[in-house]
């Protein structure tokens, strides 16, 4: 089989702006996994011997001939790019010819491999061990039997550089970064199975997937599948872009730190500052107050569109159209916190519902109003001359939600084709408040002024930056001639005002008068009024959270009252017959 492994030209060689950093077990196993993915491997082994500063890397790739063998460690040999004109369209994870050619340098390197011969369609009949020296030159060669793919070995790693052995993290820091690198690969991968083995006993093991969301859920412990929104979206652009996001959803599931908000370009996690402020700012008022998102993109991008000749890890680029792909991201965030028909069957909170249910049991039902109950039919009737209202809601017109009942003045229970949800009125109505009010901040005069007394500089500074319309009315007085809309006709408007000059931006008040704005619990509705609510809430953009980051909604799907219920018993059984 001829060698696919080559020198680049010294031109090419010129080009590369960084060679591989080596510096650590987590950067050994870098190299080498990405050498795996990108022989085409479906199952990785990774074996750490730290106190023996070993690590093993065994693939079931397409292997490498003998010829390949004897120039893969050699300086800037590769078998991934050719010419120049490759530095700009980077396929593959690796492409400096640098990664084994540096262990060489740093450890002792022994690869076994069986490749395919691709001439005969067949693999080739034994495998190849060979053992390089500290330039990468081959020294040893023998026949041996291995299984088709690849095994490579790096012992005494770091042994002619006792210094740079000092200076490393613990084994205990070190071993957490290689799980982390795990990981994050096995997130751009998911089809491939992973097995992590440390000082010859099992550590642990990602197993293949269908989805994005089920591998996340694997080391994400706390985390069901169905805290989790998977999303892809095929772009329409020349170049047949995509992007896939998997979110977990803001009423479940948030972090204390920004620390699962990972990025992946192309099958590699990257940094990029710029895209991640944009997902944290399209979570904006969906979280709880110091609350970060569970966020997985991974943009699929012509190669011609990045630049990877950055950084010697490879995780910082240039991304073309940086602009175009912010506005992408924050449109298909905003596609996936909605609540439609394909996302309802995610919505199935288990372990809520389940506590539910058990408090259900002990404490008995609901307390439905009847006169509510008896409204029903008048309530139809108003349906069907206002559906044109609800025509663009992304829930309403394939996943409509009927109000049956009103709970302790606080709970709207709504019936849909597969059970039932509880809706928080209160939250709900300031969900679709906050939402109006950042499309159009309206402030409307005041007659007569309110007037304050005693206000700060600082609080009548706070109440102009809002544009409120604020002068001095007499000695520590103050007249505020121009207030929002919304709290024109509330007998509360001065408190109001007052709560608004504390501080915050723009954003802060307009959260804070729809708070103030919106339904109290402990209001009696009528049916019409409940189902107002519930088509004006489904319509907003971020209908599962309230601006604070509260749940908005409980559901209870029809096969969890099943169950409670029991209907799937046989009736002779379950009457003792």
């Amino acid at each position: 089989m001829a060698s696919t492994i080559q020198a680049l030209p010294s031109e090419v060689v010129h080009l590369i702006t960084a060679s591989e950093v080596i510096d650590s077990f987590a950067a050994v196993v870098r190299e080498l996994i990405e050498n795996s993915l990108d022989a085409g491997a479906t199952r990785i082994v990774v074996s750490l011997y730290p106190q023996q500063w070993q690590v093993r890397v065994a693939d079931n790739g397409c292997g490498m001939s003998l010829s390949d063998l004897q120039q893969a460690a050699s300086a800037h040999s590769t078998s991934k790019i050719r010419s120049r004109t490759d530095l700009w369209k980077i396929n593959s994870l690796g492409f400096r010819g640098e990664a084994l050619h540096s262990l060489t340098t740093l450890a002792d390197l022994e690869i076994l491999s069986r490749g395919a011969n691709h001439l005969e369609a067949k693999t080739e009949s034994n495998g190849w061990r060979v053992v390089y020296g500290n330039r990468g030159e081959a020294l040893k060669m023998e026949a041996t039997a291995i299984a088709p793919g690849t095994v490579a070995v790096i012992s005494n790693l770091f042994g002619n550089c006792n210094a740079r052995r000092q200076g490393l993290p613990s084994i205990p820091q070190q071993m957490r970064a290689v799980q982390g690198l795990i990981q994050q690969t096995a997130l751009c991968h998911p089809h491939v199975t992973w097995q992590v083995w440390q000082n010859g006993r099992e550590w642990f093991a990602i197993y293949p997937t269908a989805n994005i969301k089920n591998t996340l859920s694997q080391f994400l412990h706390r985390v069901h599948p169905s805290d989790l929104q998977e999303l892809k979206v095929e772009l329409n652009n020349p170049d047949n872009s995509s992007l896939s996001l998997v979110i977990g959803l803001p009423d479940r599931c948030h972090r204390h730190r920004p620390d699962w908000i990972r990025i992946a370009v192309n099958g590699r996690i990257v940094k990029s500052p710029e895209l991640e402020q944009t997902i944290i700012g399209a979570f904006h008022q969906t979280l709880p107050r110091d609350r970060y998102p569970v966020c997985f993109l991974h943009l699929c991008v012509s190669p011609s569109q990045i630049n990877w000749n950055r950084n010697p890890a490879k995780t910082e680029i240039y991304l073309n159209q940086l602009n175009y792909w912010q506005e992408q991201i924050a449109i298909a965030i905003d596609k996936a916190l909605t609540i439609n028909c394909s996302t309802i069957k995610e919505s199935f909170q288990i372990t809520r519902v389940g506590k539910l249910i058990k408090a259900a049991e002990a404490k008995s039902g609901y307390n439905f109003n009847r006169r509510n109950l008896e409204e029903n039919d008048n309530l139809d009737k108003s349906q069907s001359k206002s559906s044109t209202l609800t025509q663009n809601s992304p829930l309403s017109t394939t996943f409509p939600l009927k109000a049956v009942a009103q709970v302790n003045k606080t709970y709207i229970v709504a019936e849909h084709p597969r059970g039932m949800w509880l809706v928080e009125q209160h939250i709900a109505h300031e969900r679709v408040l906050y939402e109006q009010l950042c499309e159009h901040w309206q402030l409307v005069k005041c007659e007569p002024a309110i007037i304050l007394y005693q206000l700060s500089p600082a609080q009548v500074e706070q109440l102009q930056r809002i544009n409120l319309e604020i002068e001095p009315f007499g000695e520590q007085l103050w007249a505020i001639r121009k207030i929002p809309a919304l709290l024109q006709q509330r007998e509360d408007c001065a408190e109001a005002i007052l709560e608004l000059s504390k501080g915050g931006d723009l954003n802060t008040a307009q959260v804070a008068v729809a708070c103030r704005s919106a339904i109290r619990n402990g209001t009696t509705l009528s049916l019409p009024q409940m189902q107002q609510i519930l088509d004006e809430w489904q319509r907003t953009r971020n209908p599962r959270t309230c601006p604070h980051g509260r749940p908005i909604y409980l559901s209870l799907e029809e096969s969890s009252l099943a169950r409670y219920f029991r209907r799937n018993w046989v009736i002779g059984k379950s009457h003792g017959i």
